[in-house]
């Protein structure tokens, strides 16, 4: 049963211990090994999965054939610290054109910036491909790239940024693309009705955001949610609302890593509060509602990527208000980079490492 925490504050609310789940609640089959730093996954209409490794490949799994040999036509990536080849999502006409969207870290004379590039995908191959978007100004840095996809139900593609570590107070800036979640068009522009498009950024959505790996629309509102990583602490997940700041760095409940007051101020008037956030961190990458059969008792609740504590997380969701969390394959001791829900109902996760995993969980038979 759920239990919602209603009348809590947020800070309550962060400071709940996940409850910790024996791994024997859940199936887990491993699928594929020998991934390179896997970051991103979609999956195709005809059973089998896209797969990016963030040095710079993307390769295609199927049930049948296992992982391919890396796609050719890929882009050059500057697979440098936390940047290289990173999200992809498919076309909503997917079926129709077999067009593709991938962000990554885009190499240029003055650094390197979070890029969208689109592509048809025909047999093992990228043809025609086109960047579509890239983020300004260009930076030498390897860090916070952002770079999660997502398609709303108008067909608007979703595109997170990270401020670059360094640049953290551009993120209040709206004329550059630091710290913001930009929304275009399939062909880069930027609509119409999007809060600044008479400024120097018009793609921008919402802005004050820090690093955002985590971007799901939810199945049953359509509305887009985003999760970011705080400093030491303050992981968020929010629920985006055009023209709207969300605090970063003005607000935030995390320190810096030396253990600095990066701000003395978790609200400001004016600046939008998290849905739920952690302190300590828990290196949240990747998120999406779930909704399927398998887990039947999931139905609606959120479930996370941990890379720092090694688990997958599952925030029990009660109209839009987080209750109980739990923690699912933390003695498997592995980064869970993306998370993922079949078309068959099951849960797919990715592992961050050198030999990265394609993992499937299913329901444990009960005894």
């Amino acid at each position: 049963m759920k239990r919602v925490l209603a009348g809590l504050s947020i800070a309550a609310l962060a400071s709940l211990a996940a409850q910790s789940v024996a791994s024997d609640s859940v199936n887990v089959d491993e699928l594929a090994t020998g991934l390179s730093h896997p970051w991103g996954m979609a999956f195709l209409p005809d059973g089998r999965m896209v797969i990016t490794e963030r040095t710079g490949t993307m390769r295609l799994y199927s049930p049948d054939e296992g992982v391919s040999e890396p796609l050719t036509g890929v882009p050059n990536v500057d697979a440098v610290n936390q940047g290289g080849l990173l999200d992809i999502t498919l076309d909503p006409n997917f079926a129709e054109n077999q067009t593709l969207y991938f962000c990554y870290s885009k190499p240029g004379q003055d650094g390197n910036s979070s890029s969208v590039a689109k592509a048809e995908l025909r047999n093992n191959a990228l043809h025609n491909v086109q960047n579509i978007f890239t983020a300004q100004p260009l930076v030498d840095n390897g860090f916070h790239f952002g770079c999660r996809l997502a398609f709303d139900r108008q067909q608007h593609l979703f595109i997170t940024l990270g401020d670059r570590y360094k640049y953290m107070d551009e993120a209040q800036n709206t004329d550059n693309h630091f710290g913001k979640i930009v929304r275009v068009h399939t062909d880069g522009s930027a609509p119409d009705d999007n809060p600044f498009i008479e400024g120097d950024a018009p793609e921008i959505y919402s802005y004050g955001h820090r690093n955002v790996q985590g971007l799901t629309v939810h199945p049953e509102t359509g509305k887009v949610w985003a999760m970011e990583h705080g400093p030491k602490g303050g992981d968020e997940v929010n629920l985006l609302e055009k023209g709207a700041n969300y605090g970063w760095p003005v607000i935030t409940y995390g320190i810096d890593y030396d253990g600095d007051i990066i701000s003395d101020k978790t609200h400001k008037e004016g600046m939008k509060q998290p849905v739920l956030y952690w302190d300590p961190s828990i290196a949240p990458s990747g998120m999406v509602f779930y909704d399927g059969e398998p887990f039947a008792d999931w139905q609606g609740d959120l479930l996370v990527g941990a890379l720092k504590f090694t688990h997958l997380r599952r925030i029990e969701m009660e109209q839009g208000a987080p209750g109980d969390q739990h923690e699912y394959l933390k003695d498997r001791k592995e980064r869970i980079r993306d998370v993922d829900v079949g078309p068959d109902g099951y849960i797919y996760l990715l592992t961050d490492a050198p030999d990265g995993k394609l993992l499937k969980l299913s329901p444990a038979e009960k005894q």
